[in-house]
């Protein structure tokens, strides 16, 4: 649905209008629960700040220039590797077990990536680069929201929901023009309720119980939605690359679910 707004609503524009959907989405359930003493933090309210930058501000708006130079169907693919991405961030950062079987999953959703890319040439690679570089953004979200226990997964995406959103509203009115249509604002608002805020909240509230690496192995189930949605709702044409990378990717995450996990 957002590859279909973006001929209406600039990236910028369309980012702060997903996220701020998001915030309005989950607000009602945003104002109570969490710990007073723990959001007093100061290592607390950094990494939510940190988490607010990367993966509400930057990672959206890389995937929404990504989205707009490549179908629907490739980019919801190449999302695989926030998966990927994730589970070394925990490993190398944030001390979570990473066995063989994840580094082999990791390298069969990169050659997923590859074969995706290279029939585009140029234009696939930068849209290829352009999602990579959101899902490391999303990566390094994943992994401090799993960290941030003061704030409830309501009162964390509201604040994210509002943070980013204002901020990249902001920039795409300057930089982007007016405002969009009414039916722009209205739709990008609604994905940005079901799919960013209701969405977010959910994530967070497993990834603080299971970890972000497990949390992310059943989030990384979205992306095949997304590329069914694209072939059969929106009609975009099914590619040779398409069906070999999701043949990589599903691999390699089916590895990643068989992989023992110790924390």
């Amino acid at each position: 649905v957002a590859k279909t707004l973006l001929a209406s609503v600039g990236p910028f524009t369309l980012a702060g209008l997903l996220y701020l959907g998001g915030a309005l989405g989950v607000l009602p359930f945003a104002f109570r629960g969490g710990s007073p003493q723990l959001r007093r933090d100061r290592r607390q309210r950094r990494m939510l700040a940190l988490a607010v930058v990367f993966g509400g501000c930057l990672g959206p708006v890389l995937l929404l220039f990504g989205l707009r130079a490549a179908p629907a169907a490739s980019v919801s693919l190449w999302l695989n590797t926030e998966t990927v991405v994730t589970a070394i961030l925990a490993w190398g950062f944030f001390h979570e077990h990473l066995d063989r079987r994840t580094v082999i999953a990791a390298a069969l959703v990169f050659a997923g990536g590859l074969l995706l890319a290279a029939p585009a040439g140029a234009a696939g690679w930068r849209a290829g680069m352009l999602v990579a570089l959101a899902c490391v953004c999303w990566g390094l979200d994943n992994n401090l929201t799993a960290l941030v226990s003061g704030f409830t997964p309501a009162q964390t995406t509201a604040i994210k929901g509002i943070g980013a959103g204002t901020v990249n509203l902001a920039i795409g009115l300057v930089l982007e023009g007016g405002l969009p249509p009414w039916s722009g604002i209205l739709g990008a608002l609604a994905v940005g309720t079901l799919s960013y805020g209701f969405s977010i909240m959910l994530y967070i509230s497993g990834a603080q119980q299971l970890g972000a690496s497990r949390s992310q192995l059943l989030f990384s189930t979205s992306p095949f939605l997304g590329v069914l949605l694209a072939w059969f709702m929106f009609g975009e044409p099914a590619t040779a690359a398409q069906f070999g990378a999701a043949g990589f990717m599903g691999a390699g995450i089916a590895l990643m679910l068989t992989a023992r996990h110790e924390h």
